[in-house]
C-alpha cells in the first residue's frame, strides 16, 4: 500500500505510457503522491492506472499530445478538476530519431522540435499560471546528457535538449516562488531508440545503450527533487550509467 504523507503532492507526468514516465508514476504513487498522467497511448495509460489503483494509489489519466496546446491545457484542467491544484509537472515526453544532418530527415527534425521543445513550452505555459496563483509549484524538465554535449548524429536532438536547459534556467531566474529542476539522463532503458530510422545510427546507439540504467533510476532522482523542503530547489541533475564515458 502507498504511504500517504502529509506532504503528498499532485504530480502531472507527460510521456507516462512507458520508460521514465511510467517508472515515475509507479514510484511516486507508491510514495503517496497523487498522479495525473498523459501520453498518446491511452490503452497503456489505462492499464497502468488499473495497476496503480489496485495497489491503493491515486491516479487520473487522459490522452495527451504535448505538441497541441489545447491538449496540454485539458491535461492541466483535469488535475484541477480532480485535485484542485498542480504541485509538480514533469515534462518528460520526448522523441529521439537521431541521424546525421546530411540524411536530411527534415520531418524528424520538426518532430523533435515539436515534442522535445514545444511540448515543454506548452507544459510551462499551462502549469505556470496555476502555480503562480498558488504561489508555489515545481516544474521538472527532462533534458539529456545530449543537452550538455553533441555527438555525430545528435545535432538536432542535442539542440532541442540544450534549449530545454536554457529555457529552464530562464524560468528559474524569473520565478523565485517556483522550483525548477533540469534532469538530464544518460543512457536509460526506454523506447526512445526505437524512433531511430537511420540504420547506421541505430547500430551505434544500440552499442552505446549496452550499459543503460533502468528507468527506475531516473524516477528516483525525480522523487528526490520533489521531496526536498519547499525552500530547497534541486536545480539540475545529471544521472548516467557509472560505466558511461559520455
Amino acid at each position: 500500500m502507498p504511504v500517504m504523507k502529509s506532504d503528498s503532492k499532485v504530480v502531472l507526468v507527460t510521456g507516462a505510457s512507458s520508460g521514465i514516465g511510467e517508472a515515475t508514476v509507479r514510484l511516486l504513487a507508491e510514495r503517496g503522491h497523487r498522479l495525473v498522467m498523459g501520453a498518446r497511448r491511452a490503452d497503456r495509460l489505462s492499464a497502468l492506472a488499473d495497476e496503480v489503483r489496485s495497489a491503493g494509489g491515486e491516479v487520473e489519466f487522459t490522452p495527451l499530445d504535448v505538441t497541441d496546446l489545447g491538449s496540454m491545457q485539458s491535461f492541466v484542467d483535469l488535475a484541477l478538476e480532480k485535485y484542485g491544484r498542480v504541485d509538480v509537472i514533469v515534462n518528460n515526453a520526448g522523441v529521439m530519431p537521431l541521424s546525421p544532418l546530411e540524411a536530411l530527415k527534415v520531418e524528424e527534425w520538426n518532430q523533435m522540435i515539436d515534442v522535445n521543445l514545444r511540448g515543454v513550452l506548452h507544459g510551462i505555459a499551462t502549469a505556470l499560471p496555476v502555480m503562480k496563483r498558488q504561489r508555489s509549484g515545481q516544474i521538472i524538465n527532462v533534458s539529456s546528457t545530449a543537452g550538455h554535449r553533441v555527438w555525430p548524429s545528435s545535432a538536432v536532438y542535442s539542440a532541442t535538449k540544450h534549449a530545454v536547459v536554457a529555457l529552464s534556467e530562464g524560468l528559474r531566474q524569473e520565478n523565485p516562488d517556483i522550483r525548477v529542476t533540469i534532469l538530464s539522463p544518460g543512457a536509460t532503458q526506454s523506447e526512445l531508440a526505437k524512433t531511430i530510422t537511420h540504420a547506421e545510427t541505430a547500430e551505434f546507439v544500440d552499442r552505446f545503450r549496452e550499459v543503460a540504467i533502468p528507468a527506475e533510476a531516473i524516477a528516483c532522482a525525480i522523487s528526490f527533487a520533489i521531496e526536498q523542503p519547499a525552500d530547497v530547489d534541486v536545480s539540475e541533475m545529471i544521472v548516467r550509467p557509472t560505466a558511461s564515458s559520455n
